[in-house]
């Protein structure tokens, strides 16, 4: 498997004209170690190889309730919770734009009316994330939060207090490297603007990940998204130290996951 993975970074690379460098040469080796999370990673319906990635995770810390809470997913086709519909999970969704969440209603109405799912449509701030998620959803302990509003991630996770998940995945800004602290300075109006002031970089999260007693697990492989779970559950199930020197990767935005069919649809689980 390890293998295998290795050719497939390497034919990303090569196609996409990417010269190897030493964040490149380093990712060989952590392929070589099996507590390392990229060569878990694959797409089914996530943005990149964050389906493979947080199935992982699960299979070596366990699942409880099967329950999730993710933020930003556009018209939810490529989210980190789709797939997890699939398996039986069930969750709510945060969206901020009407237009999307109306093509949600429409998409994922048999999740919606099975009360699977639940959308809520909000603008979200750290003033009101607690009172969205208090009014949706009445479950106080979840297996995942995923929070990507491309801004104020930072500022949202810091001011979450009525739930506790055990992983949490939230994107990082990675244009800083892995030393560097940096945070998007708060602005509950802020909609991103295709610029790099977004986020904070991994050392910025990993530190606050420490606060909230989480612990930096991995990152996914073309530098979007970090992993953090709870410290009572990691045990010596992931690398070690967990820093983001460690477990840093670069921003390859040019490595993009393609499934060979285009989603258009929730098809649903199998049939029994």
């Amino acid at each position: 498997m390890i293998k295998r993975f290795l050719l497939r970074a390497r034919r990303f690379f090569h196609t996409h004209e990417h010269s190897w460098n030493n964040a490149d040469l380093e990712l060989q080796q952590r392929l070589q170690n099996p507590l390392y999370l990229e060569q878990f990673g694959y797409k089914v319906y996530s943005q990149n190889d964050e389906d493979g990635i947080i199935e992982e995770i699960f299979n070596r810390i366990g699942i409880t309730n099967k329950t999730f809470i993710e933020f930003g997913v556009q018209n939810g086709l490529e989210s980190n919770g789709h797939f997890l519909l699939h398996k039986g999970w069930r969750g709510l969704w945060i969206e901020g734009s009407k237009k999307y969440c109306e093509k949600i209603q429409k998409i994922f109405k048999g999740p919606l009316k099975q009360k699977q799912l639940t959308l809520a449509n909000s603008f979200i701030t750290a003033e009101n994330i607690n009172e969205i998620i208090g009014k949706n959803f009445a479950t106080p302990q979840i297996d995942l939060l995923s929070i990507d509003i491309d801004g104020n991630d930072y500022h949202v996770w810091k001011a979450i207090k009525c739930v506790s998940p055990r992983v949490v995945v939230i994107e990082y800004n990675a244009l800083f490297p892995p030393k560097h602290e940096w945070i998007m300075p708060y602005n509950a109006s802020h909609v991103w603007d295709k610029s790099d002031n977004m986020g904070a970089s991994l050392k910025s999260l990993e530190t606050l990940a420490e606060t909230l007693g989480y612990q930096l697990v991995g990152t996914n492989l073309n530098g979007t998204n970090a992993f953090f779970v709870k410290k009572e559950l990691t045990g010596d199930l992931f690398i070690l130290p967990a820093t983001s020197e460690k477990l840093y990767n670069p921003a390859r935005y040019n490595v993009v996951y393609r499934s060979r069919f285009a989603s258009n649809t929730y098809i649903g689980p199998a049939l029994p």
